[in-house]
């Protein structure tokens, strides 16, 4: 007995280096940024310190799409690893069906040993964590991003009893530029308005709708004045409109800043995964569009940046893999926290891509869907290959498009109106009609009413 009780011993000591060797989990999340909302990302109309060293010191993934460009849909997807019309989670204030209370990211890192706090933003589907402990994770900071990052400093100050700890700070903004564009009081930033429109950026080079661009777009635009309430705005109200979306980006920067800091001054870096992305981006002006849901560039591509302990040799750099951030969270995380992805899991693991972001994409394709349930109820499906984007609308004239991503990042020329273009505009058709199959129920009940047939 006493030579199995040593033995005993022995394995737990050989396996505590080994549980050791798990990193924290940083999840900072913003909401409504796009991709291209920082000035690492190219962007000269705005600076953003905080995000630029997130960049410096790992890998930006310029790739990276949401699961559906909207609140709700998008963080039900990251914290179940299922696609949103897959849980039935296709508006904001749909509740998270109760079969997958039980199961979701913060339950699993949970039950891997991991001390889990949530500070701010929830949205799946109440705004805030609905109680001190829910879904895994101890409430750290309700629904407003005063306050928000000095309660995840906290918590990274705190005492986690000799766990790993999974932190998620989600921030609101730069989501107030919905109060922006209605002329309301925005409520958790304060920025000035320039005294003059010169003082403003530039309109986007895609400004203008195109003759061949989806029409569904313009009828869903006019359905709704408190969500677009942009129709009638002239180009110097929309420079003024991107004058505020980029100042609300800095002010949630500077936030974010704080817990960067952070994690300097603590030394966090080698053993700690920091993951840094938003739930959707905003039109900011591109194609006329304010607002998310559709899927333009704009809205549908989004942040990621991921700094992970063996980030060093490859700091700085960017990644092309294909990544949904919606779905693919999930298995990311846990192949970090050691533990494998769940069966019910849609999504895959961009660890390899973070840890070496010259290797080529793990997955043909990503896609992103969606549904103008706020307003028509217009269906909508993205598929995005290495260098091409397929656009599909359920409705109305062009609604399929076909964007050359290596030469046209703005969405400036469809080309599934040139038979040039035929043979990838079918094998596009293709991938997604195998999608559908293989991912039955909710908006894919029956890819034959949706994908065309010539």
């Amino acid at each position: 007995m006493k030579k199995q009780a040593v033995a005993v011993g022995l394995i737990l000591a050989s396996a505590l280096p080994a549980l050791a060797k798990r990193p924290n989990v940083i999840y900072i999340m913003t909401d409504q940024q796009s991709a291209n909302a920082m000035s690492c990302a190219g962007n000269t109309d705005l600076k953003t310190p905080a995000m630029d060293r997130l960049a410096a010191r790992g890998v930006r993934f310029a790739n990276a799409y949401c699961a559906l460009p909207l609140s709700g849909p998008s963080r039900a997807a990251m914290f179940t690893g299922i696609m949103p019309s897959q849980c039935g989670m296709l508006e904001n204030e749909t509740p998270l069906p109760d079969s997958l209370r039980n199961r979701t990211l913060g339950n699993l890192m949970e039950e891997a040993g991991y001390d889990n706090g949530y500070a701010g933003k929830w949205h799946v589907n109440t705004n805030a964590l609905p109680a001190e402990k829910a879904f895994g994770f101890r409430r750290l900071h309700g629904h407003d991003d005063r306050g928000l990052a000095e309660a995840a400093v906290e918590f990274l100050r705190s005492d986690h009893g000799g766990k790993p700890f999974f932190l998620v700070a989600s921030f609101d903004n730069p989501h107030n530029i919905c109060q922006y564009a209605r002329g309301q009081r925005l409520p958790e930033a304060e920025i000035p308005e320039p005294a003059s429109v010169a003082d403003c950026p530039n309109l986007p080079a895609n400004h203008l709708v195109q003759p061949y661009d989806p029409d569904i777009l313009s009828w869903e635009r006019g359905l709704s004045y408190r969500l677009y309430p942009t129709n009638g705005y002239t180009p110097d109200d929309w420079r003024r409109y991107r004058n505020a979306y980029f100042r609300l980006v800095e002010h949630v920067d500077a936030e974010i800043g704080k817990i960067v800091d952070e994690i300097d001054r603590q030394g966090l870096w080698d053993d700690t995964v920091v993951i840094f992305t938003s739930d959707h981006g905003d039109g900011q002006g591109a194609h006329q569009w304010n607002q998310k849901t559709a899927l333009w560039e704009e809205t549908a591509n989004i942040p990621l940046i991921v700094c992970a302990p063996e980030r060093k040799k490859h700091a700085g750099k960017v990644s092309e893999a294909l990544v949904n951030n919606g779905i693919d969270l999930m298995p990311s995380v846990l192949d970090w926290a050691g533990k494998g992805k769940p069966a019910w899991c849609d999504g895959a693991s961009f660890r390899y891509a973070a840890e070496d972001p010259d290797a080529a994409s793990a997955q043909e394709f990503v896609v992103t869907e969606t549904d103008f349930a706020q307003t028509g109820g217009t269906k909508g499906w993205m598929l995005r290959t290495p260098r091409y984007k397929y656009v599909l609308y359920e409705a109305g004239a062009n609604r399929e498009a076909l964007y050359d991503m290596d030469n046209d990042r703005l969405e400036t020329r469809n080309l599934a109106i040139e038979s040039t273009y035929k043979p990838v505009v079918e094998e596009h058709r293709r991938m997604l009609a195998q999608w559908f199959d293989d991912n039955p129920g909710g908006l894919r009940y029956s890819r034959r009413r949706f994908i065309p047939v010539n």
